[in-house]
Parts: structure tokens; sequence; C-alpha cells
């Protein structure tokens, strides 16, 4: 299957030499979660704008379901609903008149249950004769994907969605996510929430300074760069490592009653067995031992370091 997104050699370079985006490519899957990771100022929200025709690339192509987006601006913008980081509604429009205008500069017909729909599956339905000046910033957050969903696109940009929303209301915005992925929404994800690109997206891509670092599935990505570490706590503290143990990447804690063993999260074969086997013919008697898996947070951070 063809990608939904094909996105080629694209910079952006602005008039005063800033380039904002540095020869990305990326396709993007039919019905995927794929999230965009990366520091303010990395390019994220720039590429998105050009895929959304807001933007003009300096150079390179963007194809969204076959359409040019900029020879066909119509037929890819059609495909594609966009929900900004801003909140700006209209603030005295209700939550159901503001679906209505929005649909309609799709040129699409009228449709009450389909609006019923949207609304009903983000929670809205009861708030659909509020003004959106009188509904709380999650509820507005809500609205905007209600407006970026009203003309039935396949692909959905979600720019920093949960930003500002507090613990419970981002886990049900995640929930939402999910339910769109399940109705064959393909979702492209902007977040600065490291737990949130690893709670619900398939894929990671890293951006720094307008290149894209690596796009990668999730699960391969932590299990590619993460690595893990096992702290064994010992019955009693050693001055010094056995020259049979130089052979790992143990460290000695600075009191000496506890070592930490970093191994790769790749593959089956960890050392750890003959790495015990050489403690104990070492005579070093094990208290407890303890294992810690790299988070996405943790590769994230290491990733942009090791290229600064």
């Amino acid at each position: 299957m063809p990608p939904i997104i094909e996105i080629n050699d694209l910079s952006k370079t602005y008039d005063d030499g800033f380039e904002a985006l540095k020869s990305v490519n990326l396709e993007v899957r039919e019905g995927e979660i794929l999230a965009l990771l990366g520091p303010n100022g990395a390019g994220k929200t720039t590429l998105i704008s050009i895929v959304c025709g807001l933007v003009n690339a300096t150079a390179g192509s963007v194809f969204v379901g076959g359409h040019d987006v900029v020879r066909d601006f119509r037929g890819s913008r059609s495909m594609i609903g966009l929900v900004p980081q801003e909140i700006a509604l209209e603030p005295f429009q209700s939550v159901i008149d503001s679906l209505r205008f929005t649909r309609g500069l799709f040129g699409k017909k009228s449709d009450p249950k389909l609006l019923e729909d949207v609304l009903r599956k983000l929670s809205l339905w009861d708030k659909r004769d509020t003004a959106t000046k009188d509904l709380s910033g999650g509820m507005k957050r809500r609205v905007l994907i209600a407006k970026a969903l009203c003309h039935e696109p396949r692909i959905l940009f979600l720019d920093e969605p949960t930003a500002g929303v507090d613990v419970e209301l981002r886990k049900e915005m995640w929930d939402v996510v999910r339910q769109l992925k399940a109705d064959g929404v393909t979702i492209i994800l902007t977040t600065h929430y490291i737990e949130e690109a690893e709670a619900i997206a398939d894929r990671i891509g890293i951006i720094r300074e307008g290149a894209l670092l690596v796009v990668e599935e999730k699960t391969a990505l932590i299990e590619r760069f993460g690595q893990r570490q096992m702290r064994i706590e010992l019955m009693e503290p050693v001055e010094s490592l056995p020259k049979s143990l130089n052979g790992y990447d143990l460290e000695r804690a600075e009191d000496g009653k506890s070592l930490v063993y970093s191994y790769s999260a790749i593959g089956e074969r960890t050392g750890i067995a003959s790495l015990l086997s050489e403690l104990s013919d070492a005579g070093i008697v094990l208290r407890d031992v303890h294992t810690h898996q790299s988070s996405l947070e943790d590769i994230m951070v290491d990733f942009l370091k090791d290229r600064a």
C-alpha cells in the first residue's frame, strides 16, 4: 500500500537565512499514529504547516493521498484535519455552530448526524449549544479536534494537543486518539510529553535543528537505542573489582556496597548469567538485584545529546 503522505527532500529557509528544515524525507503509512518529537524550534510545526499548505517550502515535494500539496492544494487539504497549538475559537459561537461553519468552509453538505457522532465521541454533545468562551481549556481542545474532524479527513495533525491540559484529561485525550485510529484516521502528533508518544504512537520520529534524525517503530527504537541496567546490592562492600570482571560493563558505587551492570536491550544474550557466576567465583555475595529499562525519554535525551 502506498504511503498516505510522502515527503521528499523537503527544505525550508526563511528570508533571514534561518534553515527551519533540512532535506527531510518521510513516508507516513495509512492508519498509523506517528509522533514527531524534538525540542522547541526543531522544525516540527514548520513541517506540519508545509504539509497542510500553510507555508511554502524552499525545496522538495509533498504528496498527500497522491495529491501534490502545491499543484493540487484543494485535493490534498480536503484530506487533512489540523488541530493547531493555539486555541483560536470564536468566543460567542456555539460548539455546534462552530462545526457547521467549518464543515461549510470545506464545501461539505449539512450532515447533522455526522456532527452529532463527532461530538459524542469527544464527549461534547451535551455542550453543543454552549458558547466556546464558557468552556474549560480541555473542552476547547476537544472542540478544536471536532472542528478538524467535521469534514471527514483521512489524516489528522495534532500539534501539541494536550498542552496545558491536566494529567487526567490528557489520558482521556489519548483514548480519543486511539479511537480515531480505530476508525481509520491517520494521525501525526507533535508533543513535548514523551510519555504521550510512548503511550499511543506506533512510530517515533526525532527531529532536531530541522533535520529528521530517525524514524522507527516505537518498540524497535527502544530496543535498538535503549540500555538496561542491573543494580546489584552486596552483602559486604568491596574495595575494588576483581580482574576477572574486567570484561563486563560494570561500575562500582562509591561506597562499594553495590555494582551497576549495563547491557544492551537487543537480543537474549545479556551476559547476566556469566556475570553472576563470576561474582560467585570471586566470593562476592549478593543481597538483592534490581533491573531498569531505558524509557523513550531516556533514549531521546541521549539521542539529542550525542548529536549536539
